[in-house]
């Protein structure tokens, strides 16, 4: 199998570092590597494209517009230097999410999953095939999440709740928020649950965060969380642990 791929990126460091790291894989072939989006745009609606390294961050248009733009998308690996775009760009179906300076090792297991993709276009990858971006430490105070190419200690006490969308989830605490590739699931067996409940297929939130619930939400802050059917009753027996009258 032999990809065809295209390098748009406005920054000439960044570019060339694609541009070698495709040299080196034999079955990708560099169709064009330029730095207007734009003229992008116009080779894409006249060629096809079978993966599309795009930067998130550029003049004229964004590298989020591009791809709204765009009625017959190639496969989409997304680069840039901010973790916050990540989900947005997750939304509109893009393989994979660089972040910057990108290893030639995290390169690879971007191609590796687009080349899936093309094989395989219907299928996604599982759990065990995702890069395990969490990890728990002999402790219970404090998890390590990885954002981009660093480690971030995040104190439990601090996550008010977790929000989920397919291989992402963002951790919210009151000073920021933290975007990383993993699962939901993974990270609710990381978390304790004397502390931490899930509460939707997208949400776990912490009991000490807890402002308010109603039959149908969960107020935190300026949040406001669903309370699903599926993990209603369990969440009930949670907070009825709680409950003084």
């Amino acid at each position: 199998m032999n990809l065809s791929c295209m390098i748009v990126e406005d920054e000439p460091l960044a570019r060339n570092l694609l541009e070698q790291y495709l040299s080196r894989i034999p079955a990708l072939t560099l169709f064009k590597s330029i730095a207007n989006p734009l003229e992008a745009l116009d080779l894409l609606r006249d060629h096809e494209i079978d993966i599309l390294f795009l930067d998130v961050q550029m003049p004229e248009i964004t590298g989020i517009s591009l791809l709204k733009i765009l009625k017959k998308k190639p496969i989409i690996i997304l680069t840039t230097a901010y973790s916050e775009y990540a989900l947005e760009g997750y939304e509109l179906d893009v393989t994979d999410y660089l972040l910057k300076p990108i290893t030639f090792e995290r390169f690879l297991k971007a191609i590796e999953k687009a080349t899936q993709r093309i094989a395989f276009p219907k299928t996604e990858p599982s759990i065990q095939e995702t890069e395990p971006e969490i990890s728990f430490q002999n402790t219970s105070n404090f998890i390590f999440v990885k954002d981009g190419t660093k480690l971030v200690k995040v104190k439990l006490h601090e996550i008010m709740y977790v929000e989920g969308l397919k291989d992402y989830v963002i951790l919210h605490t009151p000073q920021r928020k933290i975007t990383t590739l993993q699962r939901l699931k993974a990270l609710e067996e990381l978390l304790p649950p004397t502390q931490f409940i899930r509460v939707h297929n997208s949400y776990i939130v912490a009991a000490e965060w807890i402002d308010t619930v109603d039959k149908e939400k969960i107020q935190i802050g300026k949040a406001f969380i669903p309370i699903s059917d599926t993990y209603r009753k369990v969440f009930k027996a949670f907070i009825d642990k709680r409950h003084l009258g």
